[in-house]
C-alpha cells in the first residue's frame, strides 16, 4: 500500500514507518522534518496534491504541550479535520486517527478536548475509520516514558498524592501492531482503546521502572497534589512535560478494558518485561 504517514519523525510516527516499511508499504511522510507545516495545513485543498496515489492515511501528530504556533486546536483539531474531509474528496477511504485514551466524553484537558473534537470529525465522514486511542506508552524514546525512567532513579520516588493512580500501560510494538492490523481489517469504523494487560499504580510502575534499570526498591516521597501544582506552574518553562493539565490527567489515570483490543489483535497485548522498556517496535515473530 502506498501510505501517508503524518508525524512520522515522532515516537509513534517512526515506530509505525519502521513496521510499514518492513512489511513492504511505501510511505509518504509528512512532517516539519519533511517539509510541511502542519499547522498551516488547515483546507482539505491544502492536502488534495498530498494524497495523490495514497491508499491509506494514518495521523499520528501529537503534542503535549502548547508553545508557539504549536497549539492543540492547529495540531490536534483543524489540521487533522481539514486531511479528512480532503481524504473524502480524494476517494482515500481508509484512515487511522492516532488519538488517546480519555479523549472521550469524560475528556476535561485542553489536549484530549482537541484530539476528540479531531476524532468526532472522522467517526462522521463515509470514510473506513479507525479511532485509536493509546494509553500510556513505553519503550525506548518516548518522552513521557523517559522522564518516568529518570524520575526512578532518584533515591526517593516522588509521587502525586498518594501515588495511587490506576495506570495500564502499553508497550510501543502493541500501539504499532494495532495500526498494522487496521491496515487490512474487513471490519472498519472502530474506536479502539490500546491498553496494557497489567493494572498497576503510578507508585508502582516507577518501582518496576527503577528495578528495569537495575536498582532496587525505594521509599516513595509523596508530593501533596496542590504542591505539585505548583510546581507544575514553574517546571513547565523547563520541561513541556510538567504541565499542570498533564498532572491533572495522570490524576484522573490511565485505564480501560483491554478486552476488545485483544479480540481484534487475535492475542492479549505484551506482559510487561523489563528489556521492554528499552525497545522500541518487536519485530514479528520475535521471542519476548
Amino acid at each position: 500500500m502506498n501510505v501517508l504517514l503524518t508525524g512520522a519523525n515522532g515516537f509513534i510516527g517512526r515506530n509505525i514507518e519502521a513496521a510499514l516499511l518492513a512489511a513492504g508499504h511505501q510511505v509518504r511522510r509528512v512532517s516539519r522534518s519533511y517539509g510541511t507545516d502542519f499547522s498551516s495545513m488547515l483546507s482539505p485543498d491544502d492536502w488534495l496534491a498530498h494524497l495523490d496515489g495514497i491508499d491509506a492515511v494514518i495521523n499520528s501528530v501529537g503534542i503535549i504541550a502548547e508553545r508557539g504556533a504549536q497549539q492543540f486546536e492547529l495540531l490536534h483539531t483543524l489540521a487533522p479535520a481539514a486531511l479528512f474531509h480532503a481524504c473524502l474528496q480524494a476517494g482515500v477511504c481508509r484512515v487511522l486517527q492516532i488519538s488517546a485514551l480519555g479523549a472521550d466524553a469524560t475528556a476535561f484537558s485542553a489536549y484530549h478536548l482537541s484530539k476528540r473534537a479531531a476524532d468526532d470529525c472522522l467517526r462522521n465522514l463515509d470514510l473506513e475509520w479507525f479511532v485509536l486511542r493509546p494509553s500510556l506508552i513505553y519503550g525506548q524514546g518516548g518522552k513521557s516514558a523517559d522522564l518516568f525512567m529518570r524520575l526512578a532513579t532518584l533515591p526517593f520516588i516522588p509521587v502525586i498524592a498518594d501515588g495511587q493512580q490506576k495506570l495500564q500501560p502499553v508497550h510501543i510494538s502493541d500501539v504499532v501492531a494495532t495500526v498494522m492490523r487496521c491496515l487490512t481489517s474487513q471490519e472498519t469504523r472502530k474506536t479502539l482503546d490500546i491498553v496494557g494487560t497489567e493494572t498497576v499504580t503510578f507508585a508502582e510502575w516507577l518501582q518496576w521502572m527503577r528495578l528495569a534499570q537495575g536498582l532496587p526498591r525505594a521509599p516513595v516521597f509523596p508530593i501533596p497534589y496542590s504542591m505539585a501544582m505548583a510546581f507544575a506552574r514553574v517546571g513547565k518553562f523547563f520541561n513541556p512535560m510538567l504541565q499542570p493539565e498533564n498532572l491533572r490527567m495522570l490524576q484522573a489515570g490511565y485505564s480501560a478494558d483491554v478486552q476488545p483490543l485483544a479480540q481484534f489483535l487475535g492475542r492479549t497485548p505484551l506482559p510487561v518485561e523489563s528489556r521492554l522498556f528499552f525497545t522500541d517496535v518487536v519485530p514479528s515473530g520475535s521471542a519476548i
